[in-house]
């Protein structure tokens, strides 16, 4: 992550005023065009991951779905862009694009249109937000740093995991939720249109398309303010734009495409059921109803036998009772289902850990790790470490896990000092100094740590202007320093020498914790 940041930072230096690729107006664009496909293609899959991951029953769906946006990337004004186009299986109603034509579309939205015109829509909105850099402009106005670094708040469904994603891959995560100014969502909404007109679509869609999105978000969930109406807020002012779109762009065509998208959508539909039984049962994990949760849950495998979602779900229901031997059989079916979804293995290695089958636990995390790096997973590498007694790789992933707000962050970072603090204090504490009254020495401990310190001894020398040494002292100072705090350790009248050119220093020589 700080890497990249760094070649964006770098790159800026050299890079001013741009052309916007779609509406021809020249912008203040600090991120160079050649990083765009570099953070495409760095976070696509990672983004995917962090929202449901791929819809993989259905593969005509998807290679349908792809044959609309490529229909509509090729009269783009950028059909030179590496453009890939997915279904995420998540019911959340939402759509995004990452740089460089990085679309995905969620099972959640799909359901809810009606032909393939209003399908083309959505499709041509995200690939004017490519097309246009949109992300790269969000970039540059620091909602990166502010998203990015500081890590996404982000829940795996059925669990309280907060602040889940570590490393480079919360830029992409990032990107898909961070709100699009009013500017960019009209400029998509106009110029996806006049894609939509090259390519023979009615553009009646597009309005019926917001009219929609209007009409839901008075009643949404509250899981979807993190969808769809936070990265793509609708209003009556876009449909009335819209609308007066449609007499400016004259299409090639009207086609609407109901049957053709209908006969796409056959399976998807024929398991709504399912899906919504599933989407219960999560809420009722949330209220500890496990047996109402169960219920639903089973309703959706018999509906839909092949779908690892819902056995992951099975597996919830199991862990949240404290059953992890039952959990950790429906975690398996689930990977042997779809293994490339991280969040099954993530779960399975959390119940593996339980049980205290490390080493299968170990292979659970790591793999978890590889498809999305999470607080979670380095987390429980890093108690296995400490607890096969590996304290260097202990201390390795807890420095992974402690990049993480939240919980997980915190306790990462705890146990990280626990381990390295007796032996490296200095890491944790910083000594100041200052000159009290009567020329009396004040030294400072500042705790740096997430643990409190009972013990210090430290060792403070005086030195002249020419660099000797005048005094040297040491104090072993029993002292409860509480974390994230500041503490007078020593207040020493004995200092008459400490005059203008004199310098204190002081290390600590030992650091003793509660164990």
């Amino acid at each position: 992550m700080l890497r990249l940041f760094t070649v964006l930072l770098l790159a800026a230096l050299s890079v001013g005023c741009a052309v916007n690729p779609v509406t021809g107006e020249q912008q203040l664009m600090f991120v160079p065009e050649s990083q765009d496909a570099q953070i495409g293609q760095s976070q696509y899959k990672p983004a995917q991951q962090s929202q449901g991951g791929l819809y993989y029953l259905d593969p005509e769906l998807t290679l349908y779905v792809a044959s609309v946006g490529k229909k509509l990337a090729a009269v783009s004004d950028r059909p030179d862009l590496p453009y890939e186009f997915v279904i995420l299986n998540n019911s959340v109603p939402n759509a995004w694009a990452l740089p460089s034509g990085k679309i995905a579309l969620n099972r959640g939205l799909l359901v809810k249109l009606k032909d393939e015109a209003q399908l083309a829509a959505v499709l041509s909105h995200e690939i004017v937000h490519a097309a246009a850099r949109h992300s790269a402009q969000r970039i540059q106005q620091g909602m990166i740093v502010q998203y990015g670094m500081m890590g996404l708040g982000m829940a795996v469904e059925g669990t309280d995991y907060k602040d889940l994603i570590i490393g480079g891959a919360t830029m992409g995560a990032s990107l898909t939720m961070a709100q699009y100014s009013q500017e960019h969502e009209l400029e998509s909404d106009k110029y996806g249109m006049k894609y939509m007109a090259k390519a023979g679509y009615d553009l009646n869609a597009a309005v019926e398309l917001q009219q929609l999105f209007v009409e839901m978000s008075k009643n949404q969930q509250s899981n979807w303010l993190q969808g769809l109406f936070a990265s793509h807020p609708p209003s009556p002012s876009r449909v009335e734009a819209n609308q007066d779109h449609v007499s400016r762009f004259a299409s090639t065509g009207n086609y609407r495409g109901k049957a053709e998208f209908q006969k796409h959508m056959k399976y998807l539909l024929s398991k709504t059921d399912a899906y919504r039984s599933q989407d219960k049962a999560a809420a009722l994990i949330a209220k500890k109803d496990f047996s109402s949760a169960m219920t639903e849950i089973n309703k959706a495998i018999k509906s839909e036998p092949n779908e690892a979602l819902f056995y992951a779900t099975k597996g919830d229901i199991y862990s949240a009772q404290g059953k992890d031997s039952l959990a950790v059989k429906q975690y398996e079916k689930s990977v042997s289902l779809f293994p490339e979804q991280f969040s099954s293995y993530l779960k399975k290695g959390i119940s593996n850990e339980k049980l205290g089958n490390y080493e299968q636990a170990k292979k659970d995390f790591s793999r978890s790790a590889q498809l999305l790096p999470t607080s979670v997973a380095a987390l429980g590498l890093g108690n296995i470490a400490q607890l096969q007694g590996n304290q260097r790789d202990a201390i390795r992933h807890f420095e992974q896990a402690a990049q993480a707000q939240g919980d997980n962050g915190k306790s990462a970072r705890i146990k990280l000092a626990k381990l390295e603090l007796p032996n490296n204090p200095e890491k944790y504490i910083k000594i100041k100094h200052k000159l009290g009254k009567n020329r009396a020495l004040q030294a400072y401990a500042e705790n740096h740590s997430e643990i409190s310190v009972i013990e210090v001894e430290i060792e403070s020398t005086v030195v002249n202007p020419a660099g000797q040494t005048v005094s040297t002292k040491r104090w072993s100072i029993k002292q409860n320093i509480k974390p994230r705090t500041r503490s007078r350790l020593v207040n020493d009248p004995v200092v008459e020498t400490l005059t203008e050119g004199y310098q204190v220093r002081s290390k600590i020589l030992s650091a003793s914790i509660v164990k």
